[in-house]
């Protein structure tokens, strides 16, 4: 009798031990099949059962279904199977919240026979406890056929806590699924988006190009009402092509410094390259665009490609908010050691105090989107200052106030600086 209570005591022992492991691998682990497939061969072993299974509880649908077993041989054609809510100790489980104990399956008329051929398993006995999280029924853990019956009190007392420690688990796993699926959906969504705004565009290049030739055509040899006709028809598709350029370019918003390629830069070029990318808008507004000197040694650090680009971008703002005939001007000094600026200045209608930061935030307008008088979509500064950062630099904005211009200033690393750390 001593030797019969001394094993009763050391499987108590071992099985309390065992729950205490799976506490730990139930906080270590938000991946919802590992997880399930240690529940199931724990469950088995602290009820001496030769099969485990956990059902879960599909809301839409009404009725549980299969998400894991320890029957190996009949996975394939078990796993996801419904099992209905009525004619089935699972759906007793579910439905009362209250653990079901069957020593003989035959005897019951709730067993749901129909899965035993499905899975070529022959259930003899089962004992079922709900499984819920935070007040919630999430589903059943069962475990089926134990070696010696009857189940006990201390199969339902250790299957219990295994059921308690295991429905939030199970609950938690499962919303970082549906997280994963969603941020990939998010992911493939952006793509797609990616995709039609570059074949979009790419098409929309081509017919434009065309309008942007013969109206210039036009405007060059004819006078009066079709010069003027020509020219309103230019800037429209000019208006356009800026569109069509910050679609192209809106990938540029996330530009990190993995994807810049740093490089000693004399400025004079960079900024006569980008002065030459706006030429053709200011001439349609008939802007004066002028560039200062630029001091022999300005040569700075950085990706010629991105921060042309970045120039592009402020030059378009200025001419786009200055009003016809308007002076936009292009400096650069050496503001330190280390530091090369490049300030662009126009004498358009300015920006108010409460506007400085707010230019630079992707999509956001000077003016309401219903009255505007401006063309573009909002991302030419946003973009500028993703690159232009990227590239280890600063740029803001300054202004006198509303109809007396703005300045934008751009603070590049000088390349000898940069070499010398």
């Amino acid at each position: 009798m001593n030797e019969a209570f001394a094993e009763a005591q050391n499987r108590r022992i071992a099985i309390l031990t065992h729950l205490a492991e799976m506490s730990v691998v139930l906080n270590s682990t938000l991946q919802l099949k590992p997880l399930l497939s240690f529940l199931m061969d724990t469950a088995a072993d602290i009820t001496d059962a030769e099969a485990a299974s956990v059902l879960l509880w599909d809301h839409n649908r009404n009725e549980l279904y299969f998400a894991a077993t320890t029957t190996s041989t009949a996975e394939l054609n078990l796993l996801g199977q419904p099992v209905p809510l009525e004619n089935s100790i699972a759906g007793a489980t579910m439905r009362t919240q209250a653990i079901v104990r069957v020593d003989d399956v035959h005897e019951d008329p709730r067993h749901y026979r129909k899965l035993d051929a499905t899975r070529g398993f022959q259930t003899r006995s089962i004992l079922a406890v709900p499984l819920t999280a935070k007040d919630r029924p999430i589903g059943v853990l069962e475990v089926l056929n134990k070696h010696r019956l009857p189940w006990t009190e201390d199969d339902e007392n250790y299957l219990s806590i295994l059921a308690a420690q295991s429905a939030v688990a199970i609950e938690s796993a499962r919303l970082v699924e549906k997280l994963r699926q969603a941020n990939k959906e998010l992911n493939e969504l952006d793509k797609l988006k990616n995709d039609f705004i570059a074949v979009a565009s790419h098409e929309l290049r081509t017919p434009l190009a065309v309008i942007l030739g013969y109206a210039s055509f036009l405007k060059e040899l004819s006078d009066g009402e079709v010069n003027e006709h020509a020219t309103k028809v230019m800037n429209s598709a000019l208006q356009l092509r800026r569109i069509i350029e910050d679609m192209t370019n809106l990938r540029y918003l996330k530009e990190g410094e993995a994807e810049i390629r740093r490089a000693r830069v004399p400025l004079e070029g960079l900024i006569q390259e980008a002065a030459g990318d706006t030429r053709s808008l200011g001439d349609a507004k008939a802007h004066e665009l002028t560039i200062g000197p630029v001091p022999d040694e300005a040569t700075a650090y950085v990706d010629p490609i991105r921060i042309t680009m970045a120039l592009t971008n402020v030059l378009n703002n200025a001419m786009t908010f200055t009003p016809p005939g308007g002076v936009i001007r292009v400096e650069t000094e050496l503001h330190s050691s280390t530091e090369v600026w490049i300030t662009v200045t126009d004498d358009g209608i300015g920006i108010l105090p409460d506007q400085m930061e707010r230019i630079f935030e992707p999509f956001y307008q000077v003016e309401d989107h219903m009255t505007r008088r401006h063309g573009g979509i909002g991302i030419g500064l946003s973009i500028a200052r993703a690159l232009v950062e990227a590239n280890g630099g600063r740029i803001w904005a300054s202004s006198p106030g509303p109809g007396l211009g703005a300045t934008i200033t751009l603070a590049l690393p000088l390349a000898k600086d940069c070499e010398t750390r």
